[in-house]
């Protein structure tokens, strides 16, 4: 294993606690160029992302979080929601040039532009995680969080659904928590 094998995957956890120490702009901006490389079906990038600091902002997000999730991302110096852009379909004849007719097909068809949104925004989730990874910042990313009222707090039009919540930073004090086993590669690979 190499040290960016241990840095992205094998060396790498979830963040629990935050150093105080500041995530610059700069920092935030350079996650989402990394990020915005890898692949998406058809190229379609529905992900968005929010990005939020201490303060009203911080205050407003907070009181969306499930209780066991509220104290750490109040004490995250950044945390991202990254959410679904439901009309991702509208950027197609940009992000898909040789096929632009491609967004009358999902105009068209709310289920197939949901299905292909929601997996593709969740493929780029993932994405953004590692993306934090590279940039040599812990990520605290959750699920736990009334989504319905983050989407009414932040995204009132109706446009972006929120997917997760990624608190960002430097790892504070004992910031993880026991390694969880894994399933072997028997548990999961097979040969055909």
């Amino acid at each position: 294993m190499t040290s960016l094998d241990a840095l992205l995957f094998s060396g790498a956890r979830t963040a629990n606690t935050f150093a105080d120490i500041p995530v610059s702009d700069a920092e935030l901006s350079a996650i989402w160029e990394l990020a915005r490389w890898a692949p998406t079906s058809a190229n379609t990038q529905p992900l968005r992302v929010l990005y939020v600091r201490p303060g009203e902002g911080r205050d407003r997000l907070v009181k969306h979080m499930n209780e066991g999730n509220r104290a750490k991302t109040a004490s995250a110096p950044a945390v991202a929601v990254l959410a679904l852009d439901t009309r991702f379909h509208e950027h197609i004849p940009r992000v898909l040039p040789f096929r632009p007719e491609l967004k009358d097909v999902f105009a068209a068809d709310a289920e197939k532009r949901n299905g292909t949104g929601t997996f593709n925004a969740t493929l780029q989730a993932g994405y953004f995680i590692l993306a934090v990874r590279a940039a040599g910042l812990a990520a605290g990313p959750m699920s736990g969080f009334d989504p319905d009222g983050m989407d009414a707090e932040f995204f009132p039009d109706g446009r972006h659904r929120s997917i997760l919540v990624v608190n960002i930073g430097h790892p504070g004090e004992n910031p993880w928590f026991p390694r969880l086993p894994r399933l072997s590669h028997d548990d999961v690979v097979r040969w055909a």
